[in-house]
C-alpha cells in the first residue's frame, strides 16, 4: 500500500461538546477552573510531601507520585479541550491525535498500577506493622513506583503502534473531546479487529489485574482491622487507608460505569459525560479527599498555611 493511500485523512475534527456559543463559553470557564484547581491541589500535595518531615514515608512517596501523575493525566487532554471550546477550528493532526491517545492511556494505566501499589503498601502497613519498615524500604518504594510508570507507558505501546498503521480515508469527525480509542478507530477504512482485540485484552489484564490486587489487599486489611480489640485502634488503623480506599472506590466505580455501559444502547454523549468524570472530576476531588480525610496531610497543610501567614506578616513589617 502506498504512503498516499495509507493515511488519506491526515487531520481529524474533535467534535467535543456541540452547542451554542454560550454553552461553549460556559464549559470553557468550568473546565478552566477545574484544571487550575487540579494543578493547584496536586502541586500542594507534592509540596507538602517534599517539605514536611512527618510525610517522608513510602505511603506519601506513592501519594506524591500519584499527584504528579494526575497533573500530567489531565494536561494530556484538558488544554486541547479548552482550545477547541473557544476556537472555530477543532482540528487535530493524525500525529497529535496519536500522541494524545498514547499519553492519556499511558497515564491511565500508570494510575491503575499506582493504585494497586498503594493498596499493597497499606496491606503491609496494617497486616505486618512490625516488619513494614524492613519490607517497604526506600529502594523497594522507588522500584514499585518506577515499575508503575514504565509499565503504564510500555503497555500502551502495542495498541498505539497498531493504530499508527491504520488507514483513514473517509469521515474524520471524532465524536469525543479527546482522541479516545473507540470513537477514533471506527473511522478507519481498514480492518480494526486486531486493534480491538489487543485493546480488549490489554485493558482486561491491566484493569482486572490491578483491581484484583487492590481488592485482595483490602480484604486482608479489613479482616486485620476487625481483629484489633480496641475501637480506637481500629479507627486509627482504618484512618491510615481510608483516603486511598475512597479514591480507589471512586476511580474504579467510574471506570466500570464508563466501560460497562452497552455501546449499542448507550448514547455517545452519555459516554462523554462519564469520561469527564474519569478525566477531570476525579483528579479534581482526589487532593480534597487526601487533604480532608488524611489527618497527617491535614495537619501538615495547616502548619504550612500558618508558616506562610507568619512569613507574609514579617515581610509586611519589613516593607513598612
Amino acid at each position: 500500500m502506498s504512503e498516499e493511500n495509507h493515511t488519506r485523512v491526515k487531520e481529524f475534527i474533535l467534535l467535543g461538546f456541540p452547542g451554542s456559543q454560550f454553552l461553549q463559553l460556559s464549559l470553557f470557564i468550568l473546565f478552566l477552573v477545574m484544571y487550575v484547581l487540579i494543578i493547584t491541589g496536586n502541586v500542594a500535595i507534592i509540596f507538602l510531601v517534599r517539605t514536611q518531615t512527618c510525610l517522608q514515608t513510602p505511603m506519601y512517596y506513592f501519594l506524591c507520585n500519584f499527584a504528579f501523575l494526575e497533573i500530567w493525566f489531565t494536561t494530556a487532554c484538558v488544554p486541547k479541550t479548552l482550545a477547541n471550546l473557544v476556537s472555530q477550528s477543532k482540528s487535530i493532526s493524525f500525529t497529535s491525535c496519536l500522541l494524545q491517545m498514547y499519553f492519556v492511556f499511558s497515564f491511565g494505566c500508570t494510575e491503575y498500577f499506582l493504585l494497586a501499589v498503594m493498596a499493597y503498601d497499606r496491606y503491609l502497613a496494617i497486616c505486618y506493622p512490625l516488619h513494614y519498615n524492613i519490607i517497604m524500604s526506600s529502594t523497594l518504594s522507588v522500584q514499585l513506583a518506577l515499575s508503575s510508570w514504565v509499565g503504564g507507558f510500555l503497555v500502551i505501546s502495542v495498541p498505539a503502534g497498531l493504530i499508527a498503521r491504520l488507514s483513514f480515508c473517509g469521515p474524520n469527525i471524532i465524536n469525543h473531546f479527546f482522541c479516545d480509542i473507540a470513537p477514533w478507530i471506527i473511522l478507519s477504512c481498514t480492518d480494526t479487529y486486531l486493534v480491538e482485540m489487543v485493546c480488549f485484552i490489554m485493558f482486561a489484564i491491566v484493569i482486572l489485574g490491578s483491581c484484583v490486587i487492590t481488592l485482595v489487599s483490602y480484604i486482608y486489611i479489613i479482616s486485620t482491622i476487625l481483629k484489633i480489640p480496641s475501637s480506637r485502634g481500629r479507627q486509627r488503623a482504618f484512618s491510615t487507608c481510608s483516603s486511598h480506599l475512597i479514591v480507589v472506590t471512586t476511580f474504579f466505580g467510574t471506570l466500570i460505569i464508563v466501560y460497562m455501559v452497552p455501546p449499542v444502547n448507550a448514547p455517545i454523549d452519555l459516554k462523554k459525560i462519564f469520561s469527564v468524570f474519569y478525566t477531570v472530576l476525579i483528579p479534581l476531588v482526589n487532593p480534597l479527599i487526601y487533604s480532608f480525610r488524611n489527618k497527617e496531610v491535614n495537619i501538615s497543610l495547616r502548619k504550612s498555611v500558618r508558616k506562610f501567614i507568619v512569613f507574609m506578616r514579617r515581610q509586611k513589617k519589613l516593607l513598612d
